[in-house]
């Protein structure tokens, strides 16, 4: 199979690249040549936000597959699509969950409503939401039903740059107490970059169109086994002083991001950790165990010396010292 990775340097569109290269597939990687791509890949290079004049590398070429994972202005998806359409075969956007019209309840499907306002023909200045659900509409108006919707959730694994993952075995690595979100039994869902990256080959080869939500199913992990597994792989002796919801909502402290990964009962977590995979699996998609996530993340952060990359565009995930120090000196934390 001939791959067009557009992108292709960083954790997900990486992830899609090694896979497909670990298949023996011919990869082409577009991209605007601030990372280095895989070794074994023909390189092209071009800025997408620069228009028509930054697609010039894209203008002869034909493939099987192209792969985008494009989050910026949707216009970027259409032109690149537009242009792509009569000479490549079949083409997946990797999109999100964050489609949907918020709060999205448990067990929402992909029949679900989705956010209004939503054009093609968007530039940056849109929300994460508004720019995904530009893209897949860019993504189906060039390739119609030869268009793959990869809607992903939470995504977790080596090679992560958004800081979730990596801030836990950072923190739990260096020990001592640890302020743990409860409660512990709490699910949740989310996708190995390396399995995404797996159906999506899978499921474009074989031609699949349309929409999918691509995440495991509810309860996949819970916050209990996934922070244990965060202390056991670091080999640390952190001691998780897990505490109630309440007493951090009441200490300021923000889910998500402060607390990367956590989110307490409510809209909120439904949206995030309660979505309805079916159809994903059912088309052939496996989810690893959270066990074997989080080591191998580990040991990507310790071949690098302990320091993920950081994305500059997100904002950089964790708790603070001197709030975790308040929390842990009150007798709410276990």
């Amino acid at each position: 199979m001939r791959l067009l990775m557009l992108g292709g340097t960083e954790f997900v569109g990486r992830a899609v690249t090694e896979a497909a290269l670990g298949r023996g597939w011919e990869v082409t990687v577009f991209h605007r040549g601030r990372h280095a791509a895989p070794p074994g890949v023909r390189t092209l290079t071009g800025d997408r936000t620069a228009g028509e004049a930054g697609l010039a590398e894209l203008s002869d070429g034909t493939w099987d597959l192209v792969v985008d994972t494009w989050s910026g202005a949707p216009s970027a998806v259409r032109d690149a699509a537009r242009l792509l359409s009569g000479r490549a075969g079949h083409f997946s956007y990797v999109s999100s969950r964050s489609v949907y019209e918020y709060p999205a309840p448990a067990g929402l499907d992909e029949d679900g409503p989705l956010v209004a306002g939503a054009s093609p023909d968007a530039g940056s200045d849109v929300s994460y939401a508004l720019a995904k659900r530009g893209g897949e509409l860019a993504a189906q108006d060039a390739f119609g039903d030869r268009a793959l919707l990869a809607r992903a959730g939470l995504i977790l694994g080596p090679g992560e740059n958004i800081g979730r993952l990596p801030w836990w075995l950072g923190r739990t690595a260096r020990g001592g107490d640890v302020i743990a979100p409860g409660p512990p039994d709490a699910g949740l869902q989310y996708i190995d970059a390396r399995d995404l990256a797996d159906w999506l080959l899978d499921a474009s080869a074989d031609g699949l169109s349309g929409a999918y939500n691509t995440v495991s199913r509810p309860g996949h992990t819970t916050m209990g086994e996934f922070l244990d597994t965060c202390v056991r792989v670091t080999g640390s002796r952190a001691r998780l002083r897990w505490t109630d919801p309440e007493v951090l909502l009441a200490a300021g402290v923000e889910p998500w991001t402060d607390l990367p990964v956590w989110l307490p009962a409510g809209e909120l977590h439904d949206t995030l950790h309660r979505g309805d995979g079916t159809k994903a699996h059912a088309a052939g998609l496996r989810c690893r165990p959270v066990g074997e996530t989080v080591a191998d993340t580990w040991a990507w952060l310790r071949g690098l010396g302990g320091t993920a990359p950081q994305r500059p565009d997100r904002p950089v995930l964790g708790l603070d010292a001197r709030t975790e120090a308040k929390l842990l000196a009150s007798p709410d934390s276990a």
